[in-house]
């Protein structure tokens, strides 16, 4: 089966990217180099080709009332250019997939304008999901193959971004959005990003979306792949679908407990199960893990105390920002301490590790 290619593969292939498959796209993995791609977004910034994700328009009555029901967060405290990143519950409590609803406000005649960003490998499990479980009066949009996203990432991506569109970025507070312009051309902006620094990921049409990616990079922002955002996104402890949240781990497990609002949410799929866990506790939870040495945990090595394997890793590789090697891991809850010395297994041999306090990295603010 041949992959599928974004808007902006040509652009990058004459960048010379290196390519890989991933999720059914043919996706860039680095252009210049993960290490030199990661520290240009911590320290000035990068621009990403995010188009293989899913993108979803809802149009219609109480929409964000229906979605109400298929996620843990409360919605109703969402205002029109607010945004929520959440999760989709399976009856178990595990996570389908996590996901960023945007509200776009009313429309006259009472129709909600709503706006997801879903993870391009589980594009088409979330939309018959959530199509078979609204109503069919609610309009439902895939744009995931039309349409670019580009994310602008580090310390000065508001600024490169903000020469190109007339609308006021500083007024766009974290998770907020607009609609807009960007060179000239209509365009979805919103303050979000999966680097753990300030930015915004900006839809546009396949044509704007090409002329944007030219423009930043004409006016110096680097090209990075998917090398570098996962390094960026692990340093901040950002959660990778597939790896450290699956359809088997619940929220409160995988740590994410602040986007679960049992007094607010209402009644949603998967509540009776969080809700015994919130009373009872978890049995396993989600840790950031240091390794010492250089010795790199990575994804499904078993974790262990006195010679027994008592978890798993699901994320880990050499930090670029701090130098040192770090991972997540699902371990006992017991064991999940800040401060708790346990080991993990790599080809055989058993190397020291620490659980620490997540993220790994943040980001200074003034």
């Amino acid at each position: 089966m041949t992959s599928l290619r974004t808007p902006l593969y040509d652009l990058s292939a004459n960048l010379k990217a290196r390519f890989t498959e991933f999720a059914g796209w043919e996706m860039p993995v680095q252009y210049s180099g993960i290490k030199q791609e990661h520290q240009a977004v911590r320290t000035a910034a990068g621009l990403f080709d995010i188009s293989h994700m899913g993108k979803f328009f809802l149009r219609g009555q109480g929409v964000l009332a229906a979605l109400q029901t298929l996620v843990p967060s409360d919605l109703s405290r969402l205002t029109p250019g607010e945004a929520q990143y959440t999760v989709l519950l399976n009856p178990q409590g595990g996570i389908i997939d996590d996901l960023i609803i945007y509200s776009q406000g009313t429309e006259l005649d009472g129709r909600e304008r709503v706006a997801i960003i879903v993870n391009a490998a589980t594009t088409d499990k979330d939309k018959a999901w959530m199509t078979e479980h609204l109503s069919a009066d609610i309009a439902f949009e895939d744009v995931s193959r039309d349409r670019a996203l580009i994310a602008v990432q580090g310390p000065e991506a508001v600024a490169q971004l903000q020469r190109l569109t007339a609308e006021d970025l500083d007024k766009v507070g974290r998770f907020g959005h607009i609609e807009g312009t960007v060179l000239g051309q209509p365009a979805f902006l919103a303050r979000t990003g999966y680097t753990g620094e300030d930015g915004f990921e900006v839809m546009m049409s396949a044509d704007g979306g090409q002329a944007l990616w030219q423009t930043l990079v004409e006016n110096g922002v680097m090209p990075c792949g998917l090398g570098a955002r996962d390094t960026l996104r692990l340093e901040a402890a950002m959660a990778l679908y597939g790896q450290d949240i699956t359809d088997d781990t619940t929220p409160l497990e995988a740590g994410l407990k602040w986007l679960v609002h049992l007094d607010g949410a209402g009644e949603f799929i998967g509540r009776q199960v969080l809700e015994q866990q919130s009373t009872d506790g978890v049995a396993r939870r989600l840790v950031g893990l240091q390794m010492e040495g250089r010795n790199i945990a990575r994804h499904d090595y078993p974790v262990m105390q006195d010679g027994a394997a008592v978890g798993i890793v699901t994320s880990g590789t050499l930090s670029p920002t701090l130098g040192y090697p770090i991972a997540l891991a699902y371990v006992p809850a017991n064991l999940g301490k800040v401060g708790q010395s346990l080991a993990v297994e790599i080809r055989g041999k058993t190397f020291p590790a620490q659980v620490v306090k997540k993220p790994f990295y943040k980001r200074k603010t003034s």
